[in-house]
């Protein structure tokens, strides 16, 4: 039979005190109820823990051979205790993000350097990919939460939409259109124009843009993130259709950005289990992302804003 936590304690308690009555005293219960419980771990055992000499207790080799075990097992108790009592309070734990790349590299850190000062002891799992799978991984609980670009049309998640973002274009300085404070959809039909595919928020936009302005043209380069299409600007291979998130990280390789004109909106959103409430970590980390200050427009003034302020957490 297996000895319980309190019988374990008990026995702790009486190699280190010496006796039953002390032992009893520490564990704020009665000196009957201690020798009790020290006589049912002996005989889950089937040997003595004690033997009696001139009214002492002294530990039989077996009590000694088991003390390293016992004192581990103890500790290892407590610290599942700290560490449920941290999960409790949201202080400990892991919390595994999915994003897509472009904001898992430009909205995302900020976030995680904020959170992270205020849960020293939690581990962050950022991970990369496509929408897709950024959804699958929520629904099927393999990443607490997500983050990508648009709706999901996913009935397993719940999407909430949380800052905005405008579309723009990035360009080689030494580009003849970087001269203009915006470019229009006529202007990008005389150009080699690299974007993200139909497929994709930004290549979806830009379609029906085209078919309201019954503007016609094609892209030149189609690409799966926007890492890729400003290493094809940096190239001379044209110039890039991106989000706005993307227009951050091209400015942050040097490129030129420029306002689309219509304006065209898309959002960030966060993707949460349907019908599940999200882990403390999960939501403590939705309310420090809503609650940063908005990203600067990458494109000039009044982009960028959040579509609601968190409260925070």
């Amino acid at each position: 039979m297996k000895l319980n936590l309190r019988e374990l304690e008990v026995f702790q308690a009486v190699m280190q005190t010496g006796s039953v009555t002390a032992a009893a005293l520490e564990l704020g219960i009665t000196q009957p109820a201690a020798s009790k419980m020290l006589q049912q771990a002996e005989q889950r055992l089937g040997f003595a823990l004690f033997r009696r000499d001139r009214r002492q207790l002294v530990p039989t080799p077996e009590a000694h051979a088991l003390l390293p075990e016992l004192l581990g097992t103890l500790a290892s108790i407590d610290g599942l205790e700290r560490l449920a009592e941290a999960l409790r309070a949201g202080q400990s734990g892991q919390l595994c993000i999915a994003a897509v790349p472009v904001l898992a590299t430009a909205l995302l850190p900020p976030a995680v350097e904020v959170f992270r000062a205020r849960h020293q002891d939690v581990s962050v799992r950022l991970r990369a990919m496509s929408a897709l799978e950024v959804v699958n991984h929520v629904a099927d609980h393999r990443a607490d939460l997500g983050v990508i670009l648009g709706d999901t049309g996913d009935r397993r998640v719940e999407a909430r939409p949380f800052r905005s973002s405008a579309i723009g274009c990035a360009l080689r300085r030494d580009h003849r259109l970087a001269s203009r404070r915006h470019l229009t959809l006529g202007d990008l039909a005389g150009i080699a124009v690299i974007s993200l595919g139909a497929q994709q928020p930004v290549g979806q936009a830009l379609l029906a843009a085209q078919a309201r302005a019954g503007v016609q043209w094609r892209l030149a380069v189609e690409v799966s993130q926007s890492s890729i299409a400003c290493a094809l600007v940096r190239a001379g291979a044209g110039v890039a259709v991106l989000d706005g998130f993307g227009l951050a990280e091209a400015r942050a390789q040097g490129l030129v950005t420029r306002p689309l004109v219509p304006r065209l909106l898309l959002e960030a959103t966060l993707v949460v289990p349907h019908g599940r409430v999200p882990t403390r970590l999960a939501s403590a980390f939705c309310a420090t992302l809503e609650r940063l200050d908005a990203v600067a427009d990458p494109c000039g003034p009044g982009g960028g804003r959040p579509r609601r302020r968190g409260r925070g957490a």
